[in-house]
């Protein structure tokens, strides 16, 4: 088994893709076969080399790595033009010169159905022309193939317009381009997404004027929002960079992503790729568009962190860390969390949220939420008593322990007749800054004796 992944650096790399890449790189690696990468970059006007980039830094993030390759079209111009020359010289291919306009033009005056009226089919038109090259789609007849997914499919050539495989300034297009290059490549199974469907059975019709053994084809469905629009790069946040650069784990990443669309026979959610793999079957992909939940690739990752080691935690979050003005990574600073990691791992989907949780400990100058400030202290009748309170309280604590601390301010509760949640509000408030965060007493621990008093007086 030979597959491919052929992405066009034209954006980011889309979840999407990262998806099928996995499903190819899975059914090589259970058959032992090669998994080939090739980039189409003949589109210059939209093609970017730090898209390049991307797709290779993505996939290799992802544990998506390559046998052969990247190869990239750019450089395999020649072959296209030689299989243009053998179609056309085949009878299989014709010139034509006809412009958009005129086309829509004789389309529109005799009534007939939108796309190319196959004008230039028998004008003989040559080289010199200056046309583009079109595909002479055999009439009558239709094609059919079995697609690896969605079964049987069978299109009338009546319904295939004579396309275009090269354009008159000589650029090769999809089809041509894709299948020179998997017969120059002895690709054997294309797995690709379900929007290049209507491409196969042009692709068929070129691979076997070529006189080339056709491969496997399968079409893993669209990935959709949550109102089931297919995802767009416009609308919805779909590059594989974006999700690594919010904190998210590769294993869990690619865990979620394979499972839009297929699931294991036991039903597994969680799994290694080893075992992914092991399991894949192509055929049990389904072909409904599949829900791209964000949520629920945040929870497969809150997963994921829980379960690292509390030294691996540590150092996937630190890059993440190093983000804030505040982080100075210093040896006291990377102490005081390595005892707050425990708790810290315990409460984020993301590594992004790392910095959120321990902040209060790190910050001199304290960022205060005003929403949560107008909440628990200004607008609460007991805010600042409380705070005035238990401040005096605290002040005849000489060691800030959080096992003593809360000791301190449960009692101070039960006095005051009210829920420890109650009284913890605002003091929280008040010396976090936020309403959320890591808990409280492990947190005045670590900031220390002297800086939560002056927080707490800066409010009373």
């Amino acid at each position: 088994m030979k597959v491919r992944f052929a992405p066009s650096p034209t954006g980011y790399f889309h979840v999407g893709g990262a998806r099928t890449a996995f499903y190819n790189w899975m059914m090589a690696r259970k058959a032992g076969g090669k998994f080939v990468l090739r980039i189409e970059d003949t589109d210059a006007e939209r093609n970017r080399e730090e898209w390049v980039d991307g797709i290779l830094d993505a996939l290799s993030w992802l544990g998506v790595t390559w046998d052969e390759g990247p190869f990239r079209q750019s450089e395999r111009m020649g072959l296209y033009a030689q299989a243009a020359s053998q179609l056309y010289e085949s009878g299989a291919a014709y010139y034509c010169d006809c412009t958009r306009e005129e086309i829509d033009a004789r389309v529109k005056a005799s009534g007939g159905k939108a796309g190319y009226d196959r004008y230039c089919r028998d004008r003989g038109l040559g080289p010199e022309s200056g046309g583009a090259l079109r595909f002479r789609v055999p009439l009558p007849g239709a094609t059919t193939f079995v697609d690896l997914v969605r079964g049987e499919v069978t299109v009338d050539h009546d319904n295939i317009e004579d396309f275009v495989l090269i354009k008159g300034n000589g650029a090769p297009l999809f089809v041509l381009a894709n299948v020179v290059d998997d017969i120059d490549m002895g690709i054997t199974h294309v797995v690709r997404a379900e929007e290049h469907l209507p491409n196969t059975p042009k692709s068929i019709l070129v691979f076997r004027a070529l006189g080339a053994e056709l491969p496997s084809f399968g079409h893993v469905p669209v990935l959709v929002n949550e109102k089931r629009q297919k995802l767009s790069k416009r609308r919805d946040r779909v590059a594989v960079e974006d999700y690594r650069n919010m904190g998210y784990l590769a294993p869990a990443m690619i865990n979620y992503l394979a499972l839009l669309g297929w699931s294991p026979k036991d039903g597994r959610e969680f799994m290694t790729i080893e075992e992914m793999t092991a399991a894949f079957d192509i055929g049990a992909v389904g072909h409904s568009p599949s829900f791209f939940d964000e949520k629920k690739m945040a929870h497969f990752n809150g997963v994921y962190i829980r379960a690292l080691s509390e030294e691996d935690f540590v150092a996937a979050s630190l890059p993440f860390l190093g983000r804030n003005a505040w982080w100075t990574g210093e040896a006291e600073q990377v102490a005081a969390y390595l005892r707050l990691a425990p708790l810290v791992k315990e409460r984020v989907a993301v590594l992004s949220e790392v910095s959120v949780l321990v902040r209060p400990v790190f910050e001199r100058e304290l960022s205060l939420v005003e929403a949560d400030v107008e909440k628990e202290i200004a607008s609460n009748p007991a805010g600042v008593q409380t705070l005035s309170e238990v401040r005096k309280l605290l002040e005849e604590v000489e060691v800030f322990e959080p096992a003593l601390l809360e000791v301190v301010v449960r009692r101070y509760a039960e006095e005051c007749g009210m829920a420890l949640r109650k009284i913890q509000a605002p003091l929280r408030v008040a010396t976090t800054g936020s309403r959320v965060g890591l808990p409280l007493f492990e947190t005045w621990a670590e900031i220390g004796r002297e800086s939560v008093l002056a927080r707490l007086a800066h409010f009373c």
